[in-house]
């Protein structure tokens, strides 16, 4: 009762003008509210903006830049990048919503108070970048056009799958209702905006989900060049893309402008090294991620493991429903998950071969639905030859695969691997290295079951060509090594890498020769992807 009675009064004082801006000053004497805290920003803004404007008064005057973020640590990484165009010159104005959680509703009294907050501690950059609350500069209400309505709905849908992590999404469901509200009024107060302002570019971080996505859209659908960013688990990079979605990581232009080059014996190394840290569970480089929980076993132990025997084993790896990089990513599938229902109905059939269903390690740390559960619920008891690894069985997906015939994926990077091992895989989902000339790539459900019954009659016939094998390893060379573009601040260690990589240090020579095309990149110059050689000549 207390609680319901303590939101009743936040929701009453929420619509009166200044009690939540006197609270958080007086009551609360400018500190953070919960979980949104600006407080690294905060300390180490004297010095950033410093630095910023004694570069800013030695550079060019640049372009009119617009970077729009929410929730607090996209904030504080926003901010750092605009302060980084702002030091080059450029017009930057940061707009923002400052929300802390994208999962739950929040009452009005205490958003003005995060408000209020965002704005004390963003107005340090005045003298060198603008900033601007869109809760302040909220919109009224305009109709969308046909278009931006069905953009912010299907943002609300990729919204609630990644939140929920399920792919079936009911419109009347809370989550639903409270991402369509947000991601509604973000479109009409972003749009009004853009509209006046006409900035020459826009940054996003992200660019699919949430207020983020919205700010894509609307942006894309006034036909401002827009810029998208995100980070995987290396340091020190980052993935960008212009006038497109980066989480769709679009590599045509970058397999387009390599794959004709030939790699030299040191980048088939680095790339041998990734493969062989993945499968021993061990860490590579400035990569910061673990792809296994546990080193490899050996192929005849995981056979035996497992109860394997001569007849062809066909290997199935699932992403995490609801991955981010799963979002939109149908074919020809309804989704992910009927996908893999009906091919294990198929497989019940087919006795004469063995499915092995690897669950994805990353459900262990899922919110939503195992596909586990749909696979028991399609079907409780499995026959003999069906055979279902969870996700947190001690088995190591590289020792599947080193016993596999034939691979299944969706968009799991695992298909590409199983290529490089020669492996013929079968791609169901729009991934990034589907269509590149070393996996198998149906378009309706008829090819799909017809490719599978032929490999399934020889999987040797199907077995890849030294060619395609080479094709896949260049491929995930520069997948790897070159799609990601070096950049200092990384979203998750931003602070740690500040202290190393200032702006006196970012934008010294040194830094220039390493981070000035990332940069330039951000602000839309082409992204070149051909390699130059030594006579300059691009290749």
């Amino acid at each position: 009762m207390a609680i319901v009675g303590k939101e009743a009064i936040k929701k009453f004082f929420g619509n009166i003008p200044y009690t939540a801006e006197l609270y958080w000053l007086f009551r609360q004497q400018g500190k953070p509210i919960n979980r949104f805290s600006l407080q690294n920003l905060d300390k180490n803004l004297p010095e950033i903006v410093s630095q910023t404007a004694e570069l800013r008064a030695l550079a060019p005057k640049g372009k009119k830049v617009f970077i729009f973020a929410t929730l607090h640590y996209w904030i504080e990484h926003a901010s750092l990048v605009g302060l980084a165009l702002a030091a080059q010159g450029h017009d930057v104005t940061l707009g923002y919503l400052p929300f802390s959680e994208w999962r739950f509703p929040i009452n009005r009294f205490d958003l003005r108070r995060q408000n209020v907050y965002a704005k004390k501690v963003l107005n340090k950059t005045s003298p060198v970048m603008e900033t601007v609350s869109f809760l302040s500069k909220r919109a009224p209400y305009v109709p969308l056009s046909k278009d931006l309505e069905h953009s912010v709905k299907e943002v609300s849908i990729f919204d609630s799958q990644y939140t929920d992590q399920i792919e079936d999404i009911d419109p009347n469901s809370e989550i639903y209702k409270l991402r369509y509200r947000r991601n509604r009024d973000a479109a009409q107060t972003i749009l009004s905006w853009l509209r006046k302002e006409k900035p020459d570019v826009v940054i996003v971080p992200n660019g699919t989900i949430m207020e983020l996505g919205v700010c894509y859209r609307v942006s894309r659908s006034l036909k401002i060049p827009t810029m998208t960013y995100e980070f995987s688990d290396q340091r020190n990079r980052f993935w960008i893309a212009q006038n497109s979605e980066i989480m769709r990581q679009d590599t045509n232009d970058l397999w387009n402008g390599r794959m004709e080059e030939k790699l030299a014996d040191e980048q088939l190394e680095k790339v041998r090294s990734l493969m062989i840290s993945r499968q021993k569970a061990s860490l590579f480089e400035n990569f910061s991620r673990l792809w296994q929980g546990v080193p490899t076993q050996g192929a005849e132990k995981t056979r035996k493991n497992l109860g394997l025997d001569h007849r062809p084993i066909v290997l199935l790896a699932t992403n995490v429903l609801g991955d981010s990089l799963t979002l939109g990513r149908q074919v020809f599938t309804k989704s992910m998950a009927e996908w893999i229902e009906r091919t294990v109905q198929y497989f019940v059939a087919r006795s004469d071969a063995q499915l092995v269903v690897r669950i994805h390690p990353g459900e262990i740390k899922s919110r939503g639905i195992s596909m586990v559960e749909i696979i028991h619920r399609l079907m409780p008891e499995l026959p003999e030859h069906i055979h279902l690894i969870k996700p947190e069985d001690k088995v190591n997906t590289y020792d599947l695969v080193e016993i596999a015939d034939i691979g299944l994926v969706y968009t799991t990077t695992v298909g590409m691997e199983m290529a490089m091992s020669g492996i013929p895989s079968i791609v169901v989902g729009d991934t990034h290295y589907r269509n590149r000339g070393f996996t198998i790539d149906p378009e309706s459900y008829v090819n799909y079951y017809k490719l599978l019954g032929a490999m399934l009659e020889n999987p040797a016939s199907f077995r890849l060509s030294k060619e395609k094998i080479d094709l896949a390893w260049k491929y995930a060379y520069h997948f790897f090594f070159d799609f990601p573009k070096p950049f200092p601040w990384h979203l998750v260690r931003m602070w740690e890498d500040y202290k190393q990589h200032d702006f006196n240090d970012v934008f010294s020579p040194k830094g220039l020769e390493e981070y000035k095309e990332s940069f330039e990149n951000l602000i839309g110059k082409p992204i070149h992807w051909t390699v130059e050689n030594k006579e300059g000549n691009s290749t």
